[in-house]
């Protein structure tokens, strides 16, 4: 349960971290007041009547207003997410050291297996204790 809570955070984290510094937009284009088509991330299509239209009548020439609109949404993330340095004396970049280098041959195997007591012949049987003692494993 605890391993499971565990990874559940980790990734919980890393998705927070994630969105907080990612930056989009959102591309939207209206026609009036009615929503034609949103965009992520790239340009909204458009409806075909976003033209501006001048009508010339004698002499006045009379424009048309555009009835279309683009709106852009542009969501900004974090930019200032830096690690600080570590700034360590020479003492201390002493103690790091030995302690990776311990820690990394703490794990290290022998090359071949050493057996201590390998020239060493058991000892004789004089009496059976067992039988002395009238002591039976069972």
């Amino acid at each position: 349960m605890k391993e499971n809570l565990f990874k559940i955070s980790s990734v919980l984290m890393a998705f927070i971290v994630l969105f907080s510094t990612m930056s989009f937009s959102i591309s939207e284009h209206y026609c009036g007041d009615h929503l034609v088509d949103r965009s992520l991330f790239s340009t909204a299509e458009s409806c075909g009547m976003e033209m501006e239209k001048s009508l010339a009548i004698g002499d006045c020439n009379i424009q048309k207003n555009n009835c279309c609109k683009d709106v852009v949404k542009l969501y900004k993330g974090q930019d200032d997410i830096k690690t600080n340095p570590i700034d360590l004396n020479s003492s201390q970049q002493i103690l790091v050291a030995s302690f990776i280098y311990s820690y990394i041959n703490l794990f290290e195997g022998l090359e071949e297996n050493i057996i201590p007591f390998k020239e060493y012949s058991p000892p004789f049987l004089i009496t059976n204790i067992q039988v002395i003692n009238e002591t039976y494993l069972i």
